[in-house]
Order: C-alpha cells, then sequence, then structure tokens
C-alpha cells in the first residue's frame, strides 16, 4: 500500500506559524489515515522552530531559488530562517524516502510547504517555480506534491 506524506497542520495538528491548523474535512484523508497511508511532518517544527513563531516569507524568489542559494527565508522579525527551513524539506525528503513515499499533500500558499496548485495534470513538465522550500525540494526528488485543494487528482496516483 502506497504511503503519502501530508502537512500535519492538514490534519488539524495545529502547528502554524500562529498556533492554528489548517484542517478541513476530507473523506479521502480520513480513509487514508484509516488505512494507515497518512505520514505526517511539520518541516518548520521538525526543524525545531516554535509554535507559536514569527511568520516568514521567501524573500524576492521560491523555494528553488532558496535550494539553490540565491534567495533566504527571513522572518517578520527580520530573522534569516533559511537553514530551518532547509533543514525541514530535508526532514520531509527523508521522511519520503524511508516510507517509499511518491505523494506529497502539502499546504498552499505556505513558504515552507507549498504554494498555489502544484499539479498540473503533466509532472514531466512540473515547475518548482513558486513553490516553497519543501515542495521545490520533494518535486526535485521526483515526488508528486498537490496542495489540499487536490486530494481527488493525489488519490489518483495513489491507487496506481
Amino acid at each position: 500500500m502506497k504511503k503519502v506524506l501530508i502537512s500535519a497542520c492538514l490534519l488539524g495538528n495545529k502547528v502554524r506559524y500562529d498556533g492554528g491548523s489548517l484542517a478541513g474535512s476530507g473523506k479521502l484523508i480520513s480513509e487514508w489515515i484509516a488505512e494507515g497511508r497518512v505520514i505526517s511532518i511539520c518541516p518548520e517544527v521538525s526543524a525545531g522552530m516554535s509554535i507559536p513563531r514569527a511568520p516568514a516569507e521567501i524573500s524576492g524568489g521560491e523555494g528553488g531559488q532558496v535550494l539553490s542559494g540565491k534567495v533566504t527565508v527571513i522572518d517578520n522579525n527580520g530573522e534569516d530562517v533559511t537553514e530551518m527551513f532547509l533543514t525541514g524539506a530535508n526532514n520531509a525528503l527523508s521522511l519520503c524516502k524511508v516510507h517509499g513515499i511518491e505523494v506529497a499533500i502539502l499546504a498552499e500558499l505556505s513558504p515552507s510547504c507549498g504554494s498555489s496548485s502544484i499539479y498540473n495534470g503533466d509532472f514531466s513538465g512540473t515547475k518548482i517555480d513558486g513553490t516553497g522550500v519543501t515542495a521545490a525540494l520533494l518535486i526535485s526528488n521526483g515526488i508528486k506534491v498537490f496542495s489540499q485543494y487536490q486530494l481527488a487528482e493525489a488519490s489518483q496516483l495513489l491507487q496506481q
């Protein structure tokens, strides 16, 4: 049975920068949990960042550019948190490798996890432009990344 990596905040865990979650009711996610498919992570918390924490943004770029060292991640206090975001992304990738995960559901519009809908229907041309740091790292390692609004598409790949 194929496993799926899911952002912890999407499962109701209060791990977001503001101490909240993005939990929504999802029949598919409930089914995946019942089947034992779900592996959960909050990349930022896994890297040692606190809850709550200062919100952060990728300064003048996107996740792929953070991976290549061209831009940084700065919190609203002016602190460079790039290394924490890179550590969290690598922690997520490690989980994917350990569990043989090929599909991830990451929170949309997060500088760490994702961005606006990442899956475009054809992974041969998937770009990492506009993604968060974790999404960019996973995509660059062949993992199919979806937002929380693309569960049906993710489910199709999990059933293959």
